[in-house]
């Protein structure tokens, strides 16, 4: 068969017909005009965009989790009052609804497009919100996903927005391929978060004739075009096989000789706890709290927060559920906050810890929430603060816990002035949360979104297992919430530089688990060393592996 490769996200194997995901909504005619009214022609604009936002909203409910915040972020653009000010503008000027639509969200395409970095990558994002809208202004469908044929299908895009993500099912599709995304892109996320197999980062896919067989190994990365009947049976026997190595993986995450590395569950709200549940997860390892707040013109009341936080702490009782405290700023804005100015690259300003330094009450509102949840559970209660640079703002934050009665207060360690000096922030907190995703895209200046520079946005890369060691090694337990910690093969090597805790996307615990108890912690140390010594993520792949031997019985 003939062979493409990409980056295995999610694993598992799928075979079946390619359906290739093309086509866009045609750009209006170039001087557009409408028939003279300006002021129906605004209602009928304004109108579009809301029922584009209601939907993507409401995918976002159903599907809750990961996606409910990445869908209520583009809601947010969907109804943003300033684009909705462009379109008016050129409107009254005499410019159609349809093309004074694509012109504004054009100027902002073109300017986000030049400023890059995180921005840079909501262009697709904004181009599918665009194409929705004049979509609906035109009464024409969206390209979309096609109804259940009579055999799952391999799903084949460029680019997978993630309104259309959402509605894949493993029902009607057995696998899905990108050519563009990278391991901690929001497609990758997302696949996981479904238990579909997916590889990303796929040279060529785009090229895949509609109907082609298609393989796909969501572990190795193998995308096979027309494979023989033999090929195909080979490689669901190893996926298969894989699975039946995972059933006999339970209980409490640790390596062979007992040593004890917990296992907990990534949770974006109450929606993920049955997968959190379904796959053993000791604890939440990192309940992002952005789902309360996004998409909405009011702040969530205290009440409406203890009652979701008391839901996730209810489902762990006697276990660990650590809260991230709201992670927002000029990258995802809130409508209830007032904007503290423009910023060139929001990525790099007032974002994590720093808005809620600006805005307390917002932050103290949370803890207080957080503090009547526990009392009201057995669950044990971790609270930390994202973006915290430096042991000041450490210091500042876990004097807020405390005066609120948070019996635990931590930080994430995502910017590598915090992981250089970690000794130094160690003393104000109960613990740290590495968060490698964020970590990786500031310490090699690679905005994650980017395909191009997904071989920086690799954990493997030695530098990053230098940051994460020095800040395991400060004196306070140390975990990991970012994507790295699902890696089976890294989750040795991170158990080796002395991370106490791994948090991930529920499907992956049961991989992890498995790898850590077919190696000793020596093992693990030894691996992690070497990996360390390496000079490329890759030579530390293999440098590691060398180290840990029952990798081969998970075929990974």
């Amino acid at each position: 068969m003939e062979r493409l490769t990409g980056a295995g996200v999610s694993p598992g194997a799928g075979y079946g017909p390619a359906y290739l995901l093309g086509g866009t909504v045609p750009e209006p005619p170039a001087g557009g005009r409408h028939d003279g009214d300006p002021v129906g022609e605004i209602a009928r604009a304004e109108a579009a965009a809301e029922r584009v936002a209601a939907e993507l909203s409401e995918r976002g409910e159903m599907a809750g989790g990961d996606a409910r915040e990445v869908l209520a972020a583009q809601a947010l653009i969907a109804r943003d009052p300033v684009l909705s000010a462009e379109v008016a503008e050129l409107i009254d000027a005499g410019t159609s609804a349809e093309r004074a639509v694509y012109e504004a969200f054009m100027r902002y395409h073109d300017m986000l497009a030049e400023i890059g970095g995180y921005l840079g990558q909501r262009v697709t994002d904004l181009d599918d919100i665009r194409d929705r809208v004049i979509a609906a202004l035109s009464g024409i469908p969206m390209p979309g996903l096609p109804d259940k044929g009579e055999r799952p299908y391999v799903l084949v895009a460029r680019d997978l927005a993630p309104a259309d993500t959402v509605l894949i099912s493993k029902e009607s599709v057995a696998a899905f391929v990108t050519e563009q995304g990278g391991p901690t892109s929001h497609t990758a996320i997302l696949a996981r978060a479904l238990g579909v197999p997916a590889v990303v980062a796929c040279a060529g896919a785009s090229s895949i004739i509609n109907g082609t067989d298609v393989l796909v190994d969501g572990t190795t990365g193998l995308v096979g075009l027309e494979p023989t009947e033999e090929e195909v049976a080979r490689t669901m026997e190893e996926a298969a096989t894989r699975g039946g190595v995972l059933a006999t993986a339970t209980g409490p995450g640790m390596t062979s000789d007992g040593h004890a590395v917990a296992l907990l569950a990534n949770v974006g709200g109450p929606r993920d706890l049955a997968a959190a549940v379904e796959f053993g997860a000791e604890g939440v390892g990192l309940y992002r709290t952005e789902f309360l707040f996004l998409d909405r013109e009011t702040a969530p009341t205290e009440e409406e927060q203890e009652a979701a936080y008391r839901e996730v702490m209810s489902a762990f009782p006697d276990r660990p559920v650590v809260v991230r405290v709201l992670d927002a700023g000029a990258d995802k804005p809130l409508a209830f906050l007032p904007p503290t100015g423009t910023e060139p690259n929001p990525a790099l300003g007032e974002r994590g810890i720093r808005i809620l330094r600006i805005f307390p009450d917002v932050m103290l509102g949370q803890l207080h929430a957080l503090a009547r949840a526990a009392e009201a559970t057995s669950a044990r209660l971790q609270v930390m603060a994202p973006m915290v640079a430096s042991a000041e703002e450490a210091t500042w934050f876990a004097g807020a816990c405390r005066a609120a009665g948070i019996p635990s207060a931590g930080i994430m360690i995502e910017i590598p002035a915090a992981a250089l000096r970690a000794a130094d922030l160690a003393p104000a907190v109960d613990f740290f949360s590495v968060g490698t995703n964020d970590l990786a895209q500031y310490a090699f200046a690679a905005d994650r979104e980017v395909a191009a520079l997904s071989d920086y946005q690799d954990p493997w890369q030695p530098v990053m297992l230098d940051l994460v060691a020095s800040a395991a090694s400060a004196g306070v337990p140390c975990g990991v919430c970012g994507e790295a910690g699902s890696d089976p093969a890294l989750a040795c090597v991170l158990a080796g530089l002395g991370v106490t805790s791994l948090s991930m996307g529920a499907p992956a615990i049961p991989w992890v688990r498995a790898a850590l108890a077919r190696h000793t912690l020596a093992q693990c140390r030894a691996a992690a060393a070497d990996a360390r010594a390496a000079t490329t993520a890759e030579a530390a792949r293999a440098a590691a592996r060398a180290h840990l031997p029952g990798l081969a019985e998970l075929s990974l």
